[in-house]
């Protein structure tokens, strides 16, 4: 009797041990499919995936425009400098022309002033003279390569911009407001006014001209 009593316990027991593994299997996959929604919950659209990628594209962008801006505007400011230094070079080196050349002028004057009281004549002097003509010509033409030009306005209209009178006399054969004569030269420098032109100036004999013009 006690043979049959124990198959029927296995045999529950079994029964039972089966449905436990069924239902553990049930649940591990309701676990699974739950996990798996949460997973698809979680993954974007493609649209959304665009649309990241392309504010990230456009972050990127923006850094590189902002770099681009810096370069360029640092290279701006590089050729502004350069600019600035290359006038100043140019203004200092025309300010040390100026101030060479006015410091030659005298030494034109005096050859010239020897070549005026020079007596042509005398066979003596004649050799010095031309020597000294020939030192004026080499020099005022080394000068004149290097921008000095001369002004030397006899028979032009006075121009108190460039000329300077030293006096005025009546006359009945030249116009008014005319040079006369030219007491000493004036120069200019790369067209900047060195030493303006003494000069004499005519006047008509009812009237004047006005040297402060």
């Amino acid at each position: 009797m006690s043979e049959p009593r124990d198959v029927q316990e296995n045999a529950a027991a079994e029964s039972a041990s089966e449905e436990a593994l069924q239902q553990e299997v049930a649940n591990e996959a309701v676990d699974a499919q739950a996990t798996d929604t949460d997973v698809e919950g979680e993954l974007e659209t493609p649209e959304e995936i665009i649309a990241a990628l392309e504010a990230e594209l456009a972050a990127a962008q923006a850094t590189i425009d902002g770099q681009q801006e810096s370069v360029l505007r640092a290279r701006a400011e590089m050729e502004n400098a350069k600019r600035r230094a290359e006038a100043e070079v140019s203004k200092a080196r025309k300010f040390a022309l100026e101030k060479f050349a006015g410091e030659l002028l005298p030494v034109i004057d005096n050859l010239e002033r020897a070549i005026q009281v020079a007596d042509a004549d005398n066979e003596v002097v004649k050799p010095l003279l031309e020597g000294v003509e020939l030192t004026m010509k080499s020099f005022v033409s080394t000068v004149e390569k290097n921008g000095l030009t001369i002004i030397d306005p006899q028979g032009e209209p006075f121009n108190p911009e460039m000329h300077q009178a030293m006096s005025m006399q009546e006359s009945a054969d030249m116009p008014a407001n005319t040079v006369m004569a030219v007491m000493q030269k004036g120069y200019q420098i790369n067209g900047r006014l060195l030493r303006p032109a003494m000069v004499m100036v005519s006047r008509a004999p009812e009237g004047g001209v006005d040297t402060q013009a």
